[in-house]
């Protein structure tokens, strides 16, 4: 992280954890004319004060129809208000259809897909629906998890990509279907969800697949920004600092801002030995 760069920028990265009803769009991407997750999102947003320059990042793209519990979407702003209003706002013009749970603060200009962990998927096909016995399921969970070329589940999208391999671990509890794993080829869950519960090498439909959970790296958690109430210093509005307490940022009035640095930046000095990094940028 280049911190000159961060110090100039009045940019900062925001990750929004929503939820959704996949039934309740038409896709995710943004389509013109076109009610999609991202869209929605966009639209209603941006009509509640909160705007972005770039496109909007998401810790997973999910098929039409498919719902989310909890997907993440990065956008890069500088703004700098509160969002409990805007939350509160944006929940009741989206009730039933998106749900912003919290949104967290983080660093600017991240490749976002990179510094995922994991994603955890859960399929749940109607037990009518089930042709196989659960002890044939539960074997054949085993059997595909690990991994594999899934070449076979996925379609001809997924086929054209360089690389077929996939590592991915499969349970089954209570009629449903757990797919927990880094990467997924296109369809891979629905066409897996297919074979192992209804004995066909097709994709079920996406209105009973969720994101459950989006897993980030530690280089992404340890970057969330968190406010340091707990700490004052003459001259420093407000404190933030990362979450692992690695890099700290302080906000100073510009008419304050030759005091904090100090001649020949010797008042900076003093207290980067006692918090290491620091990021100074006016407000």
């Amino acid at each position: 992280m280049d911190l000159r760069v961060l110090e100039k920028s009045s940019k900062w990265g925001y990750m929004f954890y929503v939820s959704y009803r996949g039934e309740k769009f038409y896709s995710f991407d943004e389509m013109i004319g076109k009610t999609t997750v991202k869209g929605e999102f966009k639209r209603v947003i941006n009509s509640l004060g909160f705007t972005w320059a770039k496109g909007i990042q998401q810790a997973g793209r999910t098929d039409s129809k498919v719902s989310a519990e909890e997907n993440i979407l990065y956008v890069i702003s500088n703004y700098l208000g509160e969002f409990q209003e805007i939350i509160s706002k944006f929940n009741i013009e989206m009730k039933d259809k998106m749900f912003i749970k919290k949104v967290e603060k983080t660093v600017p200009n991240l490749v976002f897909p990179d510094l995922i962990e994991k994603r955890e998927y859960l399929y749940s096909l109607p037990k009518k629906q089930i042709v196989r016995e659960n002890s044939e399921i539960e074997e054949l969970c085993k059997t595909l998890s690990g991994t594999h070329d899934v070449s076979r589940f996925t379609d001809k999208k997924g086929l054209e990509l360089k690389e077929h391999v996939r590592t991915v671990e499969i349970s089954f509890h209570k009629n449903k279907l757990r797919f927990l794993g880094n990467s997924f080829m296109p369809k891979q869950v629905r066409i897996t969800s297919g074979y192992i519960l209804a004995d066909k090498m097709e994709a079920l439909p996406g209105k009973y697949l969720s994101l459950e959970k989006v897993y980030l790296k530690k280089e992404l958690m340890d970057s969330v920004i968190i406010p340091r109430d707990d700490l004052h210093e003459e001259n420093i509005a407000k404190i933030e600092s990362t979450r692992d307490g690695k890099m700290y940022i302080f906000y100073v009035e510009k008419d304050k801002k030759g005091e904090v640095i100090g001649k020949n930046g010797k008042n900076i000095k003093s207290l980067r030995k006692n918090y290491k990094t620091i990021v100074v940028r006016e407000i």
